[in-house]
């Protein structure tokens, strides 16, 4: 264990910095499906399904910019600042271009989409509305976030809860005012929280610019660095961010199947796997946080050569995962009742007491999730080895999870708590192959290029 107190604060601040941000912008989904819970449910899980592509392009968006932020702390850590500014023309290359993707999509075929996931019309309905308006953010979503990302590779990891922050107010409010139709503004229900969705988005992207043009001092980054890239870049990346941008997508479409086998469940499994899932996502962000933090803190030493520091490092940050899952999990359990009491009357009496199990199934699994989660994304993928997490979720989604929670949902009959638990319990059972890997050190590799070393374009 490392028993400096300057790591531990160090690794806290980090920490704490990239879990306000996740708090913030989970925040922004949390009050979307409370304003929406208090006015409709069907209103709610509809965007509930929606958000599923959301989450979707956030885990391509995710891949694309570890990429950056994984090739961008190796070279932090040497130094070397000048690869940088490529590297993130390459991810925004990339994660563009997935968006545009998605937004196709959506555009030509939102009812298609939805009925994939829910058999129920009026849920149905209301996403349609949604996905309308909400597909013009994706593209302006995946810009900002490459950019907050790669800038999280050299430290800078304020303007990230910046941006969030002024997201969260501007939605709260525009969702007042067009959700329920308040101060003389219409009243457009599901379609009012697109709107303010977008606004909010175009603000960030807003803000992004201006700090880079005004704020920035390490890397100066413009618009035309980013454009004329070096070519020669396209293929370090891909080395690294394509077996990331494999998982996150597996994973993603993962999680959308997900959603498809409660919804086909009822519209009251569909509202209690919305209100779960996004009340995990705002009380676990500190373990993402701490898996941020320490994918930066692991690349940076490696970059720096400093290899003998890394089992003090790996042991101590175990210890740290631990203690965070345990404290995470406790918050959902003793929280569950309090945070239902908020969405009032809107919910039916069954809607509401399978969200309560299901906050108790997430309470248990989310101490595996810290644990085994933060080692993967954060120790193993900062060190270099990008592949390992989309072999071991390849064979954990498609090979386990997926199967049998089918099986249970429309085969044996089994009941939507226990639908649920098979959904979620390889968060569990991933914390054995992942501290195998981690302690086989197979994960330590240098991804940058030697000092000096040139390539011909791709």
């Amino acid at each position: 264990m490392i028993r400096e107190k300057r790591f531990y604060r160090a690794f806290f601040a980090l920490t704490l910095s990239l879990a306000l941000q996740n708090l913030l912008t989970f925040g922004v989904n949390m009050m979307d499906t409370v304003m929406l819970g208090r006015y409709s449910q069907d209103a709610m899980s509809g965007v509930s399904l929606c958000n599923q592509v959301q989450f979707l392009l956030q885990m391509l968006v995710t891949g694309a910019g570890e990429g950056a932020v994984v090739l961008g702390a190796q070279y932090w850590g040497r130094r070397e600042l000048a690869p940088i500014p490529h590297i993130i023309g390459v991810a925004l290359r990339f994660g563009g271009g997935l968006a545009a993707v998605l937004f196709a999509l959506v555009l030509a075929a939102p009812e298609a989409l939805l009925r994939l996931l829910s058999n129920e019309e009026a849920v149905i309905a209301q996403g349609v509305r949604y996905f309308q308006i909400i597909c013009f953010t994706y593209v302006i979503f995946t810009v900002t976030n490459i950019l907050v990302a790669s800038l999280r590779s050299v430290g800078v990891v304020k303007i990230g809860y910046a941006i969030a922050f002024s997201t969260l107010c501007i939605n709260v409010c525009l969702n007042y005012l067009l959700i329920y139709g308040r101060w003389g503004f219409p009243e457009l229900g599901v379609r009012g929280a697109a709107v303010a969705t977008l606004v909010s988005r175009c603000v960030e992207l807003l803000i992004v610019v201006w700090f880079l043009k005004y704020r920035e001092k390490q890397l100066c980054l413009t618009l035309r660095k980013l454009v004329f890239i070096d070519r020669s870049y396209i293929r370090d990346y891909n080395r690294v961010s394509a077996p990331v941008l494999v998982n996150q997508a597996l994973w993603g479409v993962a999680q959308m199947v997900q959603t498809g086998i409660l919804g086909h469940l009822g519209g009251d499994v569909t509202a209690a796997n919305a209100i779960a899932v996004q009340v995990y996502q705002v009380l676990s962000v500190a373990a993402y946080g701490a898996a941020s933090a320490s994918g930066i803190v692991v690349g940076k030493t490696i970059g720096g050569g400093r290899r003998e520091e890394l089992r003090p490092l790996v042991a101590t940050l175990q210890v740290l995962f631990v203690g965070i899952g345990l404290l995470s999990g406790g918050a959902i359990f003793l929280l569950r009742r309090p945070i239902l009491a908020v969405f009032g009357g809107a919910l039916t009496a069954r809607a509401r007491d399978l969200a309560l199990r299901f906050m108790a199934v997430i309470a248990v699994t989310t101490v595996g999730t810290a644990y085994q989660m933060s080692c993967d994304n954060g120790i193993i993928r900062g060190g270099g080895d990008t592949a390992f997490s989309a072999r071991m979720n390849l064979v954990s989604m498609w090979g386990i999870v997926v199967p049998l929670s089918a099986a249970a949902a429309f085969w044996w009959g089994w009941p939507p708590t226990a639908v649920f638990f098979l959904l979620k319990w390889d968060q569990l059972y991933k914390i054995i192959p992942v501290a195998l890997r981690l302690h086989s050190w197979k994960w330590v590799r240098t991804v940058t290029r030697p000092d000096g070393q040139k390539e011909e374009p791709a």
